[in-house]
């Protein structure tokens, strides 16, 4: 049980700032999307709450149902996997001349994850029967779909209680894309898991979402308090939604 909670968040490369004063809550066993076109920084965020990028200012914290909680914000990469956050990053960051058994095998890096390996594999394979049916073939071999399939299954073999994906549709053919967010969907239900999702294809991502916000030239432009204020939204109707 546990929530993502991100205040006040500046963060970018360099001297150029990309996130300004970036706020989101991500509740505990909830899909949270984080909704914007190209540039607008859903990337860099995802990288800041992994670790890959130093937050300028601001917090992002785990926030325990006990009432305790985990900086994230000065951690490092493996401290935040060990914490239990795992990324599936924008092109899928695959090892191609690795099996797709041994590229899931890697995801169990976690020290908690090790002595369930073999129990997430098999959840893995049971999610994706394809991944079964291709362990193994390398990775660099197969499409685009199935490399997905194959990233979001390493990123589960770390047994995560926070899971960041990021742009999931991209590359995907639309039927693809509609049967990869579903899956992303049922996690939340089936795991338990704290989902934070950076999506452009609005209509996709809008379905599984428990609430969203709109990033826009690095800045919340839009908070949802539920599923239906996002659906309802005049900006993303307007805007995102064609309406």
């Amino acid at each position: 049980m546990v929530e993502l909670v991100i205040k006040d968040l500046y963060a970018g490369y360099g001297a150029v700032t990309v996130l300004n004063n970036v706020s989101i809550d991500v509740p505990n066993g909830q899909t949270v999307a984080l909704l914007g076109t190209n540039g607008n920084g859903k990337s860099t965020l995802m990288r800041c709450i992994s670790g890959l990028i130093k937050a300028k200012s601001g917090t992002i914290e785990l926030r325990e149902e006990d009432g305790s909680t985990i900086d994230l914000t000065s951690a490092s990469p493996q401290e935040i996997v060990e914490a239990g956050v795992a990324q599936v990053p924008e092109g899928r960051r695959l090892f191609p001349d690795l099996t797709v058994e041994e590229n899931l095998t890697l995801g169990a890096y976690r020290q908690a994850a090790r002595a369930t390996l073999a129990t997430n594999l098999e959840y893995a394979f049971t999610l994706f029967p394809r991944l079964a049916e291709r362990k193994t073939q390398l990775a660099g071999s197969m499409s685009g779909g199935e490399q997905q399939m194959l990233a979001l299954g390493r990123a589960l073999m770390s047994d995560p209680r926070v899971l960041l994906v990021d742009e999931p549709s991209v590359g995907l053919a639309p039927i693809l894309v509609s049967q990869m967010i579903g899956k992303i969907g049922e996690l939340s239900q089936s795991r338990g898991l704290t989902i934070l999702m950076a999506e452009q294809n609005f209509n996709q991502a809008i379905r599984i979402a428990d609430k969203g916000y709109i990033i826009v030239h690095g800045e919340i432009a839009f908070a949802s308090k539920d599923a239906t204020d996002l659906r309802e939204n005049d900006m993303v109707k307007s805007y995102y939604l064609g309406a």
